[in-house]
């Protein structure tokens, strides 16, 4: 077991002892587990998954930011984190039909790159939705 910080801008999401975090890395996914050698790497728009104690397992829609492991523990820094059953289907549906449509248009106002990003968080929240 190991202590487990994820948290937003807005607040601490979750804060508890986990038997395994696994979670998308800039370079693939990565499994937390007590003694995982320490590192400081980004993370990607994905679904984590939680190995709690009890041996259940729970997942969380997470938007990009970090996690930073020592001995102590980890703490996952990200933009945005919703557990699936608090997440708004239809809005999220809304979202990414938004997002296809600016990056279908010819303006040349659009950020794209901004577009793309709203684009893999609502199918995110979609995925993380449609598991539960």
């Amino acid at each position: 077991m190991f202590r487990l910080k994820v948290v937003t801008p807005h607040r601490m999401f979750f804060e508890a002892a986990v038997k395994t975090l696994v979670i998308r890395g800039i370079e693939g996914d990565l499994a937390i587990m007590k003694g995982t050698t320490p590192l400081l790497t980004p993370t990607k728009i994905s679904v984590c998954t939680l190995h709690l104690e009890d041996g259940s397992k729970k997942e969380a829609a997470l938007g990009r930011g970090y996690i930073a492991v020592d001995q102590n523990g980890a703490t996952l820094v990200v933009e945005s984190a919703e557990w699936p059953e608090d997440i708004d289907l239809e809005r999220a549906h809304k979202a990414k039909e938004r997002a296809e449509a600016y990056l279908q248009a010819k303006d040349k106002q659009i950020d794209y790159e901004r577009a793309k990003i709203a684009l893999a968080k609502a199918i995110n929240r979609i995925n993380a939705a449609n598991k539960k």
